[in-house]
């Protein structure tokens, strides 16, 4: 009997978890986005993304996109889940996502000619996984006719803040695939509730699924600019650890533009597939408000929160006890090194205080107090005139980059595990409440030769104590 020779559909996500992710300041920053954070469970959004994909018979290892500086963060949640990810490809800096989904693209082509690429930004909640998966498979029928299609969200209301599809025609052999009639800027308010009335409009998700090849045949055809500088930043790719780092020259060079704006909005292959999935980009606290569950007086609370008198609001205490009384419609978000409460109405102001503080000079939008490192992380503890105390944990088999201070001399007390540190030609095992001094100008290294995570107390003295002070001779994390 003949065998059946019916192709095997393969589906390859392609997880955008680039994106600073100012709108949820303070807990997004700039080292640790709101991609990487728990923010809706005790997974991450990126691992929530990974894993409502992690079943489905049809899709192949992700492909990661991120920006350089976080990548030991992604491959280590990515580890924590016990993901393998095809690569992870590193942004030499964020160009939108026409660019990136081409490099992607480049990348899928070189292990499947016919690869189906699912686009999907990384800070994205989807709460009807099966409907999702369903989605996919109508959107999959209408990407192997050689359609570039899209996901579009089912209005729950006329919401101003995204951009809506309004769907044309049933697409042939592609059951629930419409053609794009026309793409339409944020509408105001009174707009948006006549495209809710329709019917025939649906939110733009930023979802995405084609064939590689044809995606980079529309971009050549609309933008060969962005094409041209894409193909360059991939050929001149180079492997790097676990990592896949393009040709930094060349992708600066390239335009930043957005799917939509280099592609979709002049394609006449543009299919829509209106989705009820539970979707929301959480864009803003009160959006983060919306799609957690709340208690009987609408109130979200994470923490070590008191309320009395309180509704609809949202409190997150992440270090301290915090007590809210008599106050309806607010958030609260407090952090080891800041506080913002603000009204829901005024969330999408939040962004003006990263503004402000980049204006100024400080750095409560780049890092919280506690900052992770592909060795494990530290944490300030206190600061003052000329000394700084930090607490440090180190992973089993992590290793510090052999460096030197030209301002700072630092002292290292072992609280628990096991050191092995250098200091100049010496090496010595440090163990719990042993400790040892490093002066100005001394080369040494830190490491956990041990199986236990290694914490110490590090007290640093000097007139600058800043993170730029230091030079480093080895590192196998191949930092700059």
């Amino acid at each position: 009997m003949a065998r059946s020779m019916k192709r095997i559909m393969k589906i390859y996500p392609v997880i955008l978890a680039g994106g600073a992710g100012t709108r949820l300041w303070p807990l997004s920053r700039e080292a640790l986005p709101k991609q990487l954070l728990p923010l809706c469970s005790q997974y991450s959004m990126l691992q929530e993304t990974l894993r409502r994909l992690a079943d489905w018979p049809d899709v192949m290892p992700p492909l990661i996109t991120c920006g350089n500086e976080h990548r030991f963060l992604v491959a280590e949640q990515l580890r924590a889940v016990d993901i393998e990810p095809l690569a992870i490809m590193l942004e030499p800096e964020g160009r939108n996502t026409a660019p990136t989904v081409a490099v992607a693209a480049h990348y899928l082509l070189r292990e499947d000619p016919d690869a189906l690429m699912l686009v999907l930004p990384a800070d994205h909640v989807i709460n009807d996984v099966t409907a999702f998966l369903a989605a996919v498979r109508r959107a999959a029928q209408a990407a192997q006719q050689g359609s570039i299609a899209t996901f579009g969200i089912v209005p729950s209301g006329p919401e101003t803040g995204y951009g809506y599809i309004r769907r044309g025609m049933a697409l042939p052999g592609a059951d629930g695939c419409y053609a794009v009639e026309r793409f339409v800027e944020k509408p105001d308010r009174a707009t948006a509730e006549t495209f809710v009335a329709d019917e025939a409009y649906s939110w733009n998700s930023g979802m995405f699924l084609f064939k590689a090849a044809r995606y980079l045949e529309e971009l050549r055809s609309f933008r060969p600019d962005i094409a041209d500088s894409c193909q360059k930043a991939f050929e001149g790719a180079n492997k790097d650890l676990d990592f896949f780092r393009l040709d930094a020259e060349a992708f600066a060079a390239c335009p930043a533009e957005s799917i939509d704006y280099a592609v979709m909005e002049h394609t006449r292959d543009a299919v829509v597939v209106p989705a009820e999935i539970g979707w929301s980009d959480v864009g803003s606290w009160s959006a983060l408000w919306e799609v957690l569950e709340g208690d009987a007086d609408g109130n979200v609370l994470r923490g070590d929160v008191y309320t009395d008198d309180v509704r609809n609001s949202m409190i997150r205490a992440e270090s301290r006890f915090v007590a809210v009384i008599g106050v309806k419609d607010l958030v609260v978000v407090e952090t080891k090194d800041a506080v913002m409460v603000v009204h829901k109405d005024q969330v999408q102001h939040v962004k003006k205080i990263v503004a402000e503080l980049k204006q100024s000079g400080r750095t409560e939008h780049v890092t919280h107090t506690h900052v992770y490192r592909p060795w494990g992380s530290y944490e300030g503890i206190d600061l003052g005139e000329r000394f700084q105390v930090k607490r440090i944990t180190v992973k089993p088999g992590g290793k510090l980059s052999l460096q030197m201070h030209h301002h700072r001399a630092e002292h290292w007390v072992v609280v628990s595990g096991t050191a092995m540190v250098t200091c100049g030609e010496e090496e010595k095992l440090l163990v719990e409440n042993e400790s040892v001094y490093i002066p100005i100008g001394s080369k040494h290294r830190l490491e956990n030769p041990g199986k236990m995570p290694l914490h110490l107390i590090e007290v640093q003295s000097g007139a600058y104590l800043g993170e730029d002070d230091i030079v480093r001779f080895e590192d196998i994390y191949k930092r700059d």
